[in-house]
């Protein structure tokens, strides 16, 4: 009897998000191939794959053992008739519209029957997708994950307006074998869920620093030892039936006026840009990175994240 784990699994793309994958998927047991353009992407992805599960060791996680268990689950290939075969589909492309349609033309081309088409966006409208396919048009969905996803348990996922029946249950069923906590938004939406709650956080951080009400590094402070951490056991709507709708609707006919209504990226934030300023990558932003410990900072970033681990690894 086939059980969900024989379904044949395809990733297209090698970049962070494709290599994440093939680690999370291949260490649930998932056969698992990723399409490369070339051998020097694959020896790239192969090196990346090997130092997340080298992470796993060193934290006591996984065994030697366990992860060359893991790795006969992947293969590689450059040739799209090696995946003709594919269930589940994979898209980790760049951001580019055009190149996802020409993907999608391909696939269409040489994927017999796949049950569903996942691309990764975490930008683009579902909408927008389907536009490049012909034939597969009803099995395009989105299931947008946060970096890394082997190690962030959370994908929203939407379908399109030509999504068929059935089609979603495919993917959330293959995502919640892999120990997701998964959502199916009721219809697409920029940003989905979890970045316009992001964004608008963001966007009233900033307010308060342009406003002079405190500096930057007082606003992180007062995120990570009053709220944020609440949110990591309970929810935003536990939380406010727990403190009371009465006490909120009274809170919220106060404040939400003085807060921010910005409709685009604020000053602060253009005259960062202006500056060339992005941030760690430029080595100063809102923040001096110069003489910042990135490893610490690193570590922190990953530290909530690790207590999420409860792989079932495949054993042979």
């Amino acid at each position: 009897m086939n059980t969900i784990k024989d379904k044949k699994i395809a990733i297209i793309g090698t970049g962070m998000i494709g290599t994440s994958m093939a680690v999370l998927l291949t260490g649930h047991g998932f056969h698992t191939t990723l399409y490369v353009l070339n051998d020097d992407l694959e020896k790239k992805s192969k090196e990346q794959y090997q130092s997340y599960f080298d992470e796993f060791e060193k934290r006591g996680l996984v065994t030697k053992e366990q992860i060359e268990i893991c790795k006969r689950y992947l293969g590689y290939t450059q040739d799209y008739n090696e995946i003709a075969d594919a269930d589940i589909v994979f898209e980790c492309l760049l951001e580019d519209l055009e190149l996802k349609h020409s993907v999608y033309k391909t696939l269409e081309e040489y994927i017999q029957d796949p049950e569903v088409i996942i691309s990764t966006t975490s930008a683009l409208s579902v909408e927008d997708l389907v536009k490049g396919a012909d034939k597969f048009k009803d099995r395009i969905i989105v299931a947008h994950p946060f970096f890394p996803p082997h190690l962030v348990p959370f994908f929203e996922v939407v379908g399109s307006t030509q999504t068929a029946d059935g089609i979603i249950k495919s993917a959330v069923d293959v995502l919640e074998t892999a120990d997701r906590e998964v959502v199916v938004l009721k219809k697409n939406a920029p940003g989905f869920i979890a970045n316009r709650l992001q964004h608008a956080l963001f966007r009233e951080a900033i307010n308060i620093v342009e406003q002079g009400i405190a500096d930057a590094r007082d606003v992180d402070k007062a995120a990570k030892y009053s709220f944020m951490p609440r949110y990591t056991s309970i929810g935003l709507f536990e939380h406010l039936d727990n403190s009371g709708v009465d006490l909120n609707y009274n809170i919220e006919n106060y404040l939400f006026k003085d807060l921010s209504a910005a409709d685009k990226a604020p000053k602060l934030i253009c005259d960062l840009m202006e500056k060339k300023e992005f941030g760690v990558k430029s080595g100063k932003g809102i923040y001096d990175w110069s003489d910042v410990d990135m490893d610490d900072f690193k570590e922190r970033i990953s530290a909530p994240y690790w207590n999420y681990f409860n792989w079932d690894i495949p054993t042979e």
